[in-house]
């Protein structure tokens, strides 16, 4: 029973930018409160005694038994979320051992978009009454492009279709003029919309890209250099598949990088492997990404040697068969966290090396250039 993929019912946002307002559910409220009504800590009977089964029960009594303690123990699991979420602020929430647990832990699906407010801190970028301003605005060139984009990327989700996530785009394009616009932002964009209210999806989007992706849509070197380190960190894991790939094959690393670090992997694994991995990437930052990367390279290695073509590779890579992955989101977590990497030197490298490719490519460049670009409506 897999209580993590049920899916959100979007109610009015409970907070207006706080993670520190949100209310401790004592008794869980149903009307305005952190959870979900289908949530299983607002069932009645997620509140009354639970047994284990007992090989004297009958089948059906053993199933029932079963469900009724992984209802209890998802009920838990919630509880412990509210309480941890209550009690840290957004600002510390990236620095808690205790977050980083739990969201090792596994995020249930009637916390996660609070979860990724609260990790993205979303409050702090959160300005009332400013994202309609932006979606006013005059309509961006890419306009056409995103319309293109929404509608073929999310073919199955019927509700982006109804022009919030185009408007987002819209928004933030004006907001930021110096993003280029790709079918990445949609994809990244749409993930958090499926999750939550419109509005709160776009401020958790603002923080999002600012923390972390803004440079992979504002110029060519930071994902040159993470594919550039990405391809040491293969090599370091599994030489002969590295030697396959970017050596034999002549595949650039920026051509398998870009369709996985572009778009956080909406677009390469499935919904609940994807889920998961947006967890623990909004707590660890972009080092989780080279790990889950790694993680589908250990998966699909046997595919990639058998690889005749580079077309072939590619394909793999973008969209890794089912088959090949672990058994299960929890399981793809824990092979990527396993990975030979060491995070904090994948951090001092792409620091040094984003600062000898903009010596490289841009040996003019002033003070200024490099200065992220905002435009906010006037007063």
């Amino acid at each position: 029973m897999d209580f993590e993929l049920v899916r959100p019912v979007m109610p009015a946002s409970p907070f207006a930018g706080s993670v520190e307002s949100l209310p401790i559910p004592s008794p869980i409220r149903a009307e305005g409160g952190f959870l979900r009504t289908d949530s299983p800590a607002m069932s009645t009977t997620s509140h009354s005694s639970h047994r284990h089964p007992s090989p004297s029960d009958s089948p059906h009594e053993q199933r029932s038994a079963k469900e009724s303690t992984e209802i209890e123990a998802h009920r838990q699991r919630e509880l412990r979320w509210v309480a941890a979420l209550s009690a840290t602020p957004a600002t510390q929430a990236r620095k808690s051992k205790k977050i980083r647990k739990l969201v090792l832990e596994g995020v249930p699906a009637s916390v996660r978009y609070q979860v990724w407010a609260a990790l993205a801190d979303s409050k702090g970028k959160r300005m009332d009454g400013l994202y309609q301003r932006l979606a006013q605005r005059e309509r961006v060139p890419v306009y056409a492009n995103i319309e293109r984009d929404v509608e073929e990327c999310f073919t199955a989700h019927s509700q982006l279709q109804d022009g919030s996530l185009v408007k987002l785009l819209q928004a933030y394009l004006c907001m930021v003029p110096d993003v280029q616009y790709s079918k990445g932002l949609a994809l990244i964009a749409g993930q958090l919309l499926l999750q939550s209210p419109e509005e709160d999806a776009f401020w958790t989007f603002i923080s999002l890209m600012d923390s972390h992706l803004r440079p992979y849509f504002s110029n060519g070197v930071q994902l040159e250099v993470d594919a550039s380190l990405f391809a040491k960190a293969l090599e370091s894991n599994d030489a002969a598949v590295a030697k396959k790939v970017f050596g034999d094959m002549g595949i650039p690393s920026t051509g398998v990088c870009r369709v996985w670090f572009m778009a956080v992997f909406a677009d390469s694994l499935p919904a609940d492997y994807l889920l998961r991995v947006w967890d623990v990437f909004l707590f660890e930052g972009v080092t989780f990404l080279f790990r889950a990367g790694l993680a589908i390279f250990a998966c699909c290695r046997r595919l990639l040697l058998q690889s005749t073509s580079p077309d072939t590779v590619l394909d793999v890579l973008a969209r890794p068969p089912l088959s090949v992955l672990p058994p299960n989101p929890d399981a793809f977590v824990e092979q990527a966290l396993s990975v030979k990497l060491k995070d904090d030197d994948v951090r001092k490298q792409r620091n040094k090396l984003e600062a000898q490719v903009k010596r490289r490519t841009q040996p003019r460049a002033s003070p200024m250039a490099t200065t992220p670009t905002i435009s906010l409506p006037k007063s």
